[in-house]
């Protein structure tokens, strides 16, 4: 595996407050990273840091994509998503008065480029592209069995379906760094299992990087092939599921009490 995302040193203070605290880290290529923690550890924080939507007080985030090495410190969200990274939310972001399609090629949208007067006087290009990404954006649909609900309204979806839609919209943009932000969140246990069972399938299906956080740590046990544990902001663990199910430290921090 080469090394596909590097963090050095990164620090986020708000005012007084240092949320994300010296934290050194590495994404593989192809690989599955969970990044857990105690609420308020700052995992949300460190995602919004490494996917653009705050910018770090100090270090360094480094992408080294298909196209060379990109440092990310003072790149907007949307020049880091062109770049290969994309991400879900912990509230789910889905354009609820759209259909699950246009939810799909709205985001697409960033990879196609119809010029202005194309778009404008309707040049038989600009009916390709769109053909063309209606059709991608069926296919990937498909791969999620949601092709046959392309015209319900996205608020008319039960809620496991939505996060579904979240991620498939995530991978619409072609990522090489795929950042779920606790997509468990208001699971029952059944969609539980069809989400533990659907992380794994995107990761070998599209072959990208995912870094997944996430509270059930059934699921993180299933999934993860790597664990960075952060508490009060600052890195306290990282290995495989079965060291850090016995580290003592991470015991302590989860349980109060020593392993």
């Amino acid at each position: 595996m080469s090394e596909l995302l590097k963090v050095d040193n990164l620090i986020k203070n708000f005012g007084g407050l240092t949320a994300v605290s010296d934290v050194t880290m590495h994404l593989n290529s192809n690989e599955l990273v969970a990044l857990i923690g105690p609420n308020g550890a700052g995992k949300t924080t460190l995602f919004n840091l490494l996917t653009g939507v705050i910018t770090p007080s100090s270090g360094s985030v480094v992408l080294a994509g298909k196209e060379g090495t990109f440092p990310l410190n003072n790149k907007k969200a949307y020049q880091i998503a062109k770049l290969g990274l994309s991400r879900t939310f912990q509230n789910i972001r889905l354009f609820k008065e759209m259909t699950v399609l246009d939810n799909v090629l709205i985001a697409m949208t960033s990879r196609y480029k119809e010029g202005f007067v194309s778009s404008i006087l309707r040049f038989p290009s600009y009916y390709r592209t769109e053909r063309e990404m209606k059709e991608e954006a069926i296919k990937l649909l498909k791969i999620f069995s949601l092709d046959q609900q392309t015209e319900t309204l996205a608020k008319n979806l039960p809620y496991g379906i939505q996060r579904r839609l979240e991620i498939v919209r995530a991978l619409s943009t072609k990522p090489q760094i795929l950042f779920l932000d606790e997509p468990a969140a208001g699971m029952n246990p059944e969609e539980t299992a069809d989400l533990t069972r659907l992380i794994i399938e995107v990761q070998k299906e599209f072959h990208i990087t995912v870094l997944l956080i996430e509270h059930d740590m059934s699921l993180v046990m299933q999934v993860a092939q790597r664990i960075y544990v952060l508490d009060h902001g600052s890195l306290l663990a990282e290995g495989s599921p079965k060291e850090i199910q016995q580290n003592p430290a991470v015991i302590k921090a989860y349980l109060g009490e020593e392993a």
